[in-house]
């Protein structure tokens, strides 16, 4: 493949897309011409580019010297070639946009085999060392070793091997088929030979590609799977020395399906092929971009359909999950091998994995590999499930464990924390921050130069101009953004009244709105698409409020002046009390947020449902309580020692040698922070990230002093440094599960 131009193969698949049915006649014409030993004058280059089409504008048209190039490869053996280096060539033929959707990707053959080889292989392999058994006891008990006993378990195995039957309802291009094919022909093979070994006679080889099934929802996709298939297929029996039907060489593969895998068109759910085993990596895309690339519509008939099964708001992957756990609990199935992104660890997309557990069982799984995806590193899971009765050895991450739990922890000892519940005293504290959905945001040089203007109504800017954070200004340095922000209710007649900042908001954001789908976003373009009033009202009576980043390596907090406004990558926390944000802070808070949330990449993940609303705080210092009324002799030293860290934490920060301090604008914003010149440089290494990364003595001893003082607040007495994580937990999680119930 590496004699063609990536360019040329690209236009090829685009023709084969956009025009399937003219495709096979343009590639007859150009062998025919091939056969005539022409050369490629205009003439030839005209007709094959242009004449097929019958006056239509072809998707692309070739050079003489690209159909000159076609001629040539044409002469080259092509028998050895990789028949999943298809689904690479159907990627690139594809609309980019579309590649997640159709779970069209180049599949790495040893992931795909991590999945193959204890769905499929090894348990065939057990099946057939008892089988085997059988034979050989059967055997000994004739003298001539000859024993129609023997032969009928023998026939009988092969049979059972003919019937088996593979399911990858995300099939693709085909590539986990072609290996799950590939790997069950050696498997008959070693079989057969084994059998001729044991005097039972040479067998041929009786699966095929009638034994795997696939769904897939593009078209041409699923014809090159087919394709794929049989290639692989042919080759195999080629290379063992076996010769196949030249007449003709590829035959119909109805087998695998062109259609959705998870609804009908008429909303109803579809029914999957019964099979042994079902594996593929099905396509991913969370919650917000199912929207984008598949539609309010479709999104919402496929929630409500799966109501009370999948929870809303789960990636697209889950719901393959769901259809397999259903077919092995229904029995039409009985092991399931499948690839998620490892977010499927945590949050509403565990819950699927907490379904599979309740009806069945996880027993082997990788918890967090890196993977390709669209050219960059992501992190997967890959899960292999069935029955409770699965007769399989338990292995997570490749060591054997004794169960495996829907969060995929395991092993002696460890704890399962999806037993977690939310705690009553922790709700409508811990927030999401707003989502603009526009460019809403400013450098906070204009929005000063703004905060002078005069409205028409006499108020000031200020009222609509805020700072704002993402995670970056927390675990790097601030960037001075600010945001124009008109609140939850605002009208457009009332917002523009604060006039320039309005022109800006219906310059820049409202050309963007008219194109997103949401009717609400499109009608109220100078409101943020999440105003978070819910957060607003909780943050409203308070002096500051704790923030956090949803993402990052280090699970950091920090204080945020109230008029802060916060993104949708940071989590508010609505406490302005020391003592919270000495607990928050703590080791123990940190293992908890660590065990029950996931992560993006090797950054942890923090949300305010599984990781806040689940966290079990001292007694007597829960949420639901003001610092007026906490009610624990330990909550002053864990308020000194929270003061403490932030001090000298913000002195490394911000050096006071270092930097000017300046009032902001505005009474009551946050001062500026502004480097000296000659320490620019110096202050821009200074992060909080960094500071983590580096973990110097003096703040180990700051986080080690409040640890000591929550763990009192906890009444563990017995509490060192070298206290295990699971331990911890183990405390933690008895401690939710009596505030739960």
């Amino acid at each position: 493949m590496g004699l063609l131009p990536e360019g040329l193969f690209t236009r090829l698949l685009e023709n084969a897309v956009h025009r399937p049915e003219r495709f096979p006649q343009q590639v007859r014409a150009l062998f025919a011409a091939m056969a005539e030993g022409g050369d490629f004058g205009v003439e030839i280059i005209e007709w094959f580019n242009g004449g097929l089409f019958a006056g239509e504008t072809p998707v692309f048209a070739l050079t003489a010297d690209e159909l000159r190039l076609l001629v040539s490869l044409g002469h080259q053996d092509w028998s050895a070639i990789e028949p999943a280096i298809f689904g690479t060539l159907f990627e690139r033929g594809l609309d980019p946009a579309k590649r997640s959707q159709l779970g069209a990707h180049y599949t790495d053959p040893d992931a795909i085999m991590r999945l193959v080889r204890p769905t499929i292989i090894e348990p065939l392999s057990d099946k057939w060392a008892a089988v085997k058994a059988q034979i050989e006891k059967a055997r000994s008990r004739t003298k001539s070793g000859h024993s129609k006993k023997a032969q009928q378990l023998f026939q009988g195995f092969l049979e059972r091997l003919r019937t088996f039957r593979i399911l990858d309802p995300a099939c693709g291009s085909g590539n986990f088929l072609y290996l799950a094919l590939k790997s069950l022909k050696d498997f008959e093979h070693r079989v057969i030979l084994e059998g001729e070994q044991l005097g039972l006679g040479r067998q041929f080889p009786a699966v095929g590609p009638e034994c795997v099934h696939g769904i897939e929802v593009n078209d041409y996709a699923a014809e090159l799977a087919r394709v794929t298939v049989w290639i692989g297929d042919i080759q195999w029996m080629l290379a063992n020395g076996y010769n196949v039907s030249r007449d003709p060489i590829l035959r119909p593969l109805e087998t695998i399906e062109q259609r959705d895998a998870i609804i009908t068109p008429d909303g109803t759910e579809p029914d999957w092929p019964e099979a042994d085993v079902i594996i593929g990596n099905p396509p991913f895309l969370g919650d917000k971009k199912m929207l984008t690339e598949l539609g309010d519509e479709y999104v919402t008939r496929l929630r409500a359909l799966y109501k009370g099964r999948v929870p809303g708001g789960a990636d697209l992957v889950t719901w393959w999950f769901e259809k397999a756990r259903a077919q092995i609990a229904a029995g039409k199935a009985r092991y399931a091998g499948l690839v998620a992104t490892n977010s499927i660890r945590g949050g509403k997309n565990r819950k699927v994995l907490e379904r599979i557990c309740d009806t069945g069982a996880i027993f082997h799984a990788w918890s967090d590999e890196p993977w390709e995806n669209e050219g960059a590193a992501v992190r997967v899971s890959l899960v292999c499930f069935g029955p409770k009765d699965h007769g399989r050895p338990v292995i997570l991450n490749g060591e054997p464990v004794d169960e495996i739990y829907p969060d995929l922890t395991g092993g002696a000892g460890r704890v399962d924390v999806t037993t977690a519940r939310g705690l009553a005293e922790n709700r409508g504290i811990a927030f999401q921050g707003t989502a603009k959905v526009g460019p809403f945001d400013i450098p906070g040089g204009l929005a000063r130069q703004w905060l002078a203007l005069p409205n028409p109504h006499g108020r000031p800017n200020s009222e609509v101009l805020k700072p704002w954070i993402n995670g970056m200004d927390i675990t790097r340095r601030p960037r001075d953004m600010w945001i124009i922000d008109f609140g939850c209710e605002i009208s457009e007649a009332e917002a523009a009244l604060y006039e320039v900042p309005f022109e800006y908001v219906r310059e820049h954001v409202r050309p963007k709105r008219e194109t997103v789908r949401r009717e609400g976003h499109r009608r109220y373009w100078w409101r943020y698409g999440e105003c978070r009033p819910g957060m607003r009202a909780a943050i409203a009576p308070l002096r500051r409020y704790i923030a956090t980043p949803r993402v990052a390596k280090h699970r950091v907090f920090i204080w945020a002046v109230k008029v802060v406004i916060p993104d949708c990558a940071v989590v508010a926390i609505a406490r302005e009390d020391d003592v919270t944000f000495g607990i928050l802070h703590s080791r123990f808070h940190e293992v908890w947020a660590l065990a029950m949330g996931t992560s993006l990449e090797d950054r942890p993940r923090y949300t305010p449902t599984t990781t806040f609303e689940t966290f079990p705080f001292p007694a007597g210092l829960t949420p639901d309580r003001s610092p007026s009324e906490f009610d624990n002799p330990h909550a002053e030293s864990i308020a000194e020692a929270a003061r403490e860290l932030v001090r000298l934490r913000d002195n490394w920060l911000n050096p006071p040698e270092w930097v000017e301090v300046v009032p902001e604008a505005v009474e009551g914003y946050p001062p500026r922070i502004i480097p000296k010149p000659e320490f620019e440089a110096a202050l821009k290494k200074r992060t909080l990230t960094q500071l983590y990364n580096q973990r110097p003595g003096w703040l180990d001893n700051a986080h080690r002093a409040l640890d000591r003082a929550v763990a009192a607040a906890y009444g563990w007495d017995d509490y060192t440094p070298e206290m295990s994580d699971d331990d911890i937990l183990r405390r933690l999680l008895a401690l939710n599960r009596d505030r739960a119930a």
